[in-house]
């Protein structure tokens, strides 16, 4: 899988570049559905944004697609990472997909 990592110096920005990809649906108001159908998903591009000043700004953006096709984003900020939460299956997946390669 090719996964692309990228680094933008605002999460707006990411999600622009995305948005100008395609990656137009908001995940985040899924997040049960990507729980629940977790493998369903696959992680495109992935942004982080870290802050300067403060570690609890930071955050990633994950630009994913579904099985049927359809394409948008999670945003993840550095407090979402519960152990049963969206964000820590795409968090795996990321890392999978870095050792896989």
């Amino acid at each position: 899988m090719d996964r692309q990592m990228y680094h933008y110096a605002t999460v707006s920005k990411a999600l622009q570049e995305l948005a100008e990809k395609g990656f137009t649906t908001d995940f985040n108001l899924q997040e049960d559905r990507i729980k629940a159908n977790f493998s369903d998903f696959e992680i495109v591009e992935i942004y982080r944004y870290e802050g300067e000043s403060d570690p609890g700004d930071e955050a990633t953006v994950y630009g994913i697609k579904s099985v049927d096709g359809q394409k948008g984003v999670f945003v993840a900020g550095s407090g979402a990472f519960e152990e049963n939460s969206a964000a820590k299956l795409l968090d795996t997946m990321s890392i999978k997909g870095r050792e896989a390669q």
